[in-house]
């Protein structure tokens, strides 16, 4: 493959991108150069001051709308009132760590925003896309799991990088179920995949009084971390690149921690076809939205 960089985006006048979490890191940089290469761009953002002052920092069409993926009402809101096809949906807005919390639904925050918003928000505006939806998803993956049985950290004892982990391998999961369904459904929209692999972003923010060991690790994230620039060009790729259905693109070097866009690895556990469907079934009954262009027929497994 040959070496991406945001010089290679195509012209992208006439269309329409919406980025969740577009009013700062990864997001930011994304809806940057989505609108420098002529698209509308839609900042779907949670505080609507912080994404007017991104989008002054952009050239181009580039307009802020209301989305809080922490509560269903904000994001049927959103959907209902965003006017117009939609060419691309760039499902790149997460949270990580910190201690138990609710979102407004009552799930788990971290997989009723990564997963359960996003979820809601794509089924949602399906109708209205006729390009591709790319799903941003994380390193860590590779060492999550699927607690069908407490999806909510209902029971267990909570673990943040459990939690953060859970909802990656769903972003993954999600991801290929929706490519299956579309092509079940014969729509030529595609969904793809992207990380970012370890970049200097707002996610690891400290907290107030840091321990010890986030300190060490946060020392040793920065010594490989490149920077949210780098970062955000597996999802400028997994945007606009000639690439099949169901593509996860990724760093290229040190294990996908950095580098140039390629395609990525999988674990065995996001390939799970069954796990998918089941996660997919699981959320349609916990958003109330479902796959709106063959609702009727089962996915492919």
């Amino acid at each position: 493959m040959p070496r991406f960089s945001p010089a290679d985006l195509p012209d992208l006048t006439g269309r329409t991108a919406v980025v969740t979490g577009a009013n700062s890191g990864i997001g930011l940089i994304t809806a940057r150069h989505l609108a420098e290469r002529g698209a509308r761009v839609v900042l779907a953002v949670r505080d609507p001051e912080k994404g007017e002052r991104a989008a002054a920092t952009m050239a181009g069409a580039a307009e802020v709308h209301t989305l809080d993926l922490a509560d269903l009402s904000s994001v049927r809101a959103f959907a209902h009132g965003l006017p117009g096809p939609v060419d691309l949906l760039v499902n790149n807005a997460g949270l990580s760590l910190g201690p138990l919390a609710r979102t407004a639904d009552g799930f788990e925050r971290q997989f009723g925003t990564n997963h359960l918003g996003h979820f809601a928000l794509t089924n949602l505006l399906l109708p209205r896309i006729r390009g591709r939806v790319v799903t941003v998803a994380s390193l860590g993956h590779r060492i999550g799991s699927l607690d069908f049985s407490d999806l909510q950290w209902e029971r267990r004892p909570y673990r943040p990088n459990a939690a953060y982990t859970q909802s990656k391998l769903a972003n993954l999961l999600f991801s290929a179920e929706l490519q299956r369904r579309l092509t079940r459904a014969g729509s030529p929209v595609t969904s793809m995949a992207a990380h970012p692999g370890i970049s200097s972003t707002n996610l690891m923010r400290a907290e107030k009084k840091p321990s010890l060991g986030f300190r060490v690790e946060k020392f040793l994230i920065g010594l490989v971390a490149h920077s949210a620039e780098k970062g955000a060009l597996p999802t400028l790729y997994a945007a606009t690149a000639d690439l099949p259905g169901d593509s996860y693109v990724g760093p290229d070097r040190l294990w996908g921690m950095r580098g140039a866009p390629a395609p990525a690895g999988r674990a065995a556990r996001a390939r799970d076809a069954s796990a998918a469907r089941r996660l997919w079934e699981v959320s349609e009954e916990l958003t109330g939205t479902r796959f709106p262009l063959d609702a009727s027929a089962p996915s492919a497994s």
